[in-house]
């Protein structure tokens, strides 16, 4: 009977621990379009799979009557689950109690998840709905977030941490989510700044609403700090499990591999009319980009950030792979400042994680202009530099058509490291395009030209190409592994990568290199 009482009053503490900040509050998240923290983690795990840690857990604060009221849980929910069956660890800010509001005790429930995914090696899952440090605990909450921030930085290349922006976050709580590897945000109902619009106006005047400041249009757009953007939870939801699909467990895990009934030696007789014979026209070269790879199905990144470059996951002979591509579409696909941080810490990442990188190159250079000067497009495009540099994973190149000057250097190119690189025949690799070659190299030429200057011009032009833009000038110096037809050009991928599976590279022994952030 002892027992059967402890049981029943160990039934109703959890319940009353479900109940978050109650029935009412409960209503009102659901009235924003918004789900609860444990509804959220629910529609995230496999089902049955999610294990709680530190239900019972309350705050500590006994200013401002704080002692009155200390609700079960104390804002968050923490634990671990799996996803498609594998091991993940998580945690939900309920905005229901105190407004997700975090205090020191909250913070080290984050932290026990943290800690514990680190040392088994699982992905984790942050989910974020707050208003932020719990003022009433003073320098405890902020506290409590540097020791969040801590273990993001330490834990970052260790295993995957993915952050769900579904509702407020702001101050230095952004600071934990922006460390991680992959942001995602629901439109209207997540938002993200350091200084809210009311502190905006005081400042500086400016008359800014939170969806202008901070919404996931602003940071999916203009910041780059959402990665990707859906219409409601359901569909972010879903976003995430796709990701999922892709990365693996931990730095020394195996990426993922999943079988595929679309054949290894499938030939796309398209692909070799996908590019324009006029070398100025443009084309998507997200076309190349899904005929190439398994069912078509590829998984962009930041697709509204930088698109004049394109990052994303995909599967060749269903091994996951990451993807690096100029797109001729938007500005010619010349790299910028966006283009090169976008596309480094993509690299980054995949490098990390053990991902190969299969790169598709159209590249005019890097954009000219004292916007991008003034901007740092030296030391952004080193980044790229630097982030290709360094991998050690796998690295295969395509040159599609441009490959122009120290834009040819930074995508990957042999110089750096690239493992196999491919060119198709319409590849033009050189300093320079034709047009600005000739006025340079032929200068003294055109100034004694008699006649039709305009003729003598594209003859000089036409000499150009023939000596350098095109592949086999680089073929010859065994810069490119081999120029293939495009229809192949999945058949060559495949088994570069299979040849380059038990691949073993490494970088000089040191504490880190110095990136130039």
């Amino acid at each position: 009977m002892a027992l059967e009482k402890k049981l029943l009053d160990l039934v109703t503490r959890k319940e009353k621990a479900r109940l978050g900040g109650g029935e009412k509050r409960i209503a009102s998240q659901h009235d924003k379009g918004k789900y609860t923290a444990r509804e959220r983690i629910e529609k995230i795990l496999d089902a049955g799979s999610f294990e709680e840690f530190d239900m019972f857990v309350t705050h500590r604060c006994h200013d401002f009557d704080m002692q009155k009221n200390r609700p079960l849980t104390d804002g968050v929910i923490t634990g671990y689950g799996t996803i498609q069956g594998r091991l993940v660890f998580i945690f939900s800010q309920d905005f229901t109690i105190f407004g997700g509001s975090l205090s020191k005790a909250y913070a080290e429930k984050i932290i026990k998840v943290m800690d514990m995914a680190a040392k088994v090696g699982a992905p984790l899952i942050g989910i974020n709905d707050s208003g932020g440090a719990r003022i009433q605990e003073g320098v405890d909450s902020l506290a409590g977030y540097a020791d969040i921030f801590l273990r993001n930085v330490l834990y970052s290349g260790v295993v995957p941490q993915l952050s769900l922006i579904l509702g407020p976050c702001a101050g230095g709580a952004v600071y934990s989510p922006a460390i991680t590897d992959f942001i995602l945000m629901v439109e209207k109902t997540s938002y993200m700044f350091l200084t809210g619009p009311k502190v905006v106006k005081q400042v500086t005047q400016e008359d800014v609403s939170t969806e202008q400041l901070g919404g996931s249009v602003v940071h999916a757009s203009k910041s780059g700090v959402a990665h990707l953007t859906y219409v409601s939870e359901d569909a972010c939801f879903e976003g995430l499990r796709r990701l999922f699909s892709f990365i693996p467990q931990n730095n020394t895990a195996a990426v993922p591999r999943l079988e595929t009934g679309d054949p290894l030696d499938r030939l796309e007789p398209l692909l070799n009319d996908v590019v324009p014979e006029n070398p100025n026209k443009p084309y998507n070269m997200k076309d190349i980009i899904t005929l190439v790879v398994d069912d078509r199905d590829f998984f962009e990144m930041q697709p509204l950030f930088a698109p004049n470059i394109i990052t994303g996951f995909a599967r060749l002979n269903g091994q996951s792979v990451g993807i690096v591509a100029n797109q001729p579409k938007v500005m010619a696909g010349v790299l910028d400042n966006a283009a090169s941080i976008k596309a480094a810490r993509f690299v980054r990442f995949c490098d990390a994680f053990n991902i190969p990188l299969v790169v598709f190159e159209d590249v005019p250079g890097f954009m000219p202009g004292t916007n991008q000067e003034y901007n740092g497009i030296i030391r952004n495009g080193a980044k790229l530099l630097y982030a290709f540099a360094e991998a050690t994973v796998p690295k295969i190149t395509v040159i599609v058509r441009k490959a122009y000057g120290g834009a040819y250097c930074v995508m990957n190119s042999k110089h750096i490291r690239g493992d196999v690189n491919l060119a198709w025949p319409c590849a033009e690799i050189a300093v320079m395009g034709p047009d600005g070659a000739v006025e340079i190299i032929y200068s003294e030429e055109l100034k004694k030209a008699t006649g039709d200057a305009a003729r003598k011009k594209d003859e000089l032009k036409e000499i150009y190409r023939d000596l350098f833009a095109n592949p086999y000038s680089a073929a010859r110096k065994g810069y490119i592994d081999d120029v293939i037809e495009p229809a192949g050009t999945r058949l060559r991928l495949i088994k570069a990568l299979e040849m380059l599976a038990a691949k073993r590279d490494s970088n000089p022994a040191k504490k880190h290199g110095n990136i130039p952030l």
